[in-house]
């Protein structure tokens, strides 16, 4: 039974993931590098709560309950007695495998060990503990409180009591969980990058500007977002490594990065994140 929840990183998924859990009644520790990003962090939380007291989605008592069921710390051994504890750490396999290899020494061994990877190999980084039956990925989108999809990635060695807890976990914060086996991308990311690079490429080859291919597909396929605006959003970094990493391991000439991206986030345009990407924002 999952009561206290760890986890590792308050950037703009940790946070993120910090809060839901928080919602759903969740004791929650939140650790961090430097108090700086842990701050910042949990500001972002407190700044997220005080928009839906502004709408009434919720009470300032209960932003208020939420809040006090987090604990941010800057030590990982405060981690100690959690039932679960998830990843979000940036993108870096080796990064990763040191982390889970840390806390497979802190937590107990009926800890479940989670990582909030879009793309990189679940095995991989389980092979770092002593425990790969208790490791999963636990992927969240971006925004975690807005959207509403959780993939969980299952290893050959995940056990399936591993998976049945932390479906029921995933389910408990008001997230629809799919099951997917460990391989590249996943689901989301297997299918949705191959489409943003096939508009990329087509603004690279002039064939229609950004706002008629964005057009094309808002309103010709009823997407909520046109293919540029998402990867803006997504981070043309983020996009840039979720497509070399799957085209790593797979081959696929569809997931080959286009130069217009590659220089794109040479030059510091990545999006919304830093203010301008295929569009630019104040």
């Amino acid at each position: 039974m999952i009561e206290k929840v760890g986890v590792i990183g308050c950037g703009q998924m940790g946070s993120g993931i910090t809060q839901v859990c928080s919602q759903a009644g969740y004791q929650v520790i939140v650790s961090e590098v430097n108090h700086e990003f842990l701050n910042k962090g949990i500001s972002s939380i407190d700044t997220y709560l005080s928009r839906s007291v502004q709408r009434e989605k919720i009470t300032q008592q209960e932003k208020e309950d939420i809040l006090s069921r987090i604990r941010g710390t800057t030590d990982m051994g405060d981690l100690h007695n959690c039932d679960i504890v998830l990843e979000a750490a940036i993108e870096d396999i080796k990064l990763k495998k040191e982390v889970f290899q840390e806390i497979d020494g802190i937590c107990p061994q009926n800890t479940i060990l989670a990582t909030n990877t879009s793309c990189l190999s679940v095995t991989e980084i389980a092979a770092a503990t002593q425990r790969p039956d208790r490791v999963l990925g636990l992927h969240f989108f971006n925004p975690v409180p807005v959207m509403k999809l959780l993939e969980l990635i299952k290893t050959a060695a995940t056990s399936e009591e591993t998976v049945n807890t932390s479906k029921k976990f995933g389910e408990s914060l008001d997230k629809s969980v799919v099951i997917v086996q460990d391989s590249p991308g996943f689901i989301v990311n297997r299918l949705m990058t191959p489409q943003l690079l096939n508009a990329i490429n087509l603004l690279e080859s002039g064939i229609a500007t950004r706002e008629d291919i964005d057009t094309g597909m808002t309103q010709g396929l009823n997407s909520p977002m046109g293919p540029l605006a998402l990867a803006d959003l997504i981070g043309l970094d983020t996009l840039l490594y979720i497509a070399n990493g799957i085209y790593e391991d797979l081959k696929d000439s569809q997931y080959v990065a286009p130069p217009l991206l590659k220089n794109m986030v040479s030059s510091g345009q990545l999006g919304r994140k830093t203010g301008k990407g295929f569009y630019e924002y104040s």
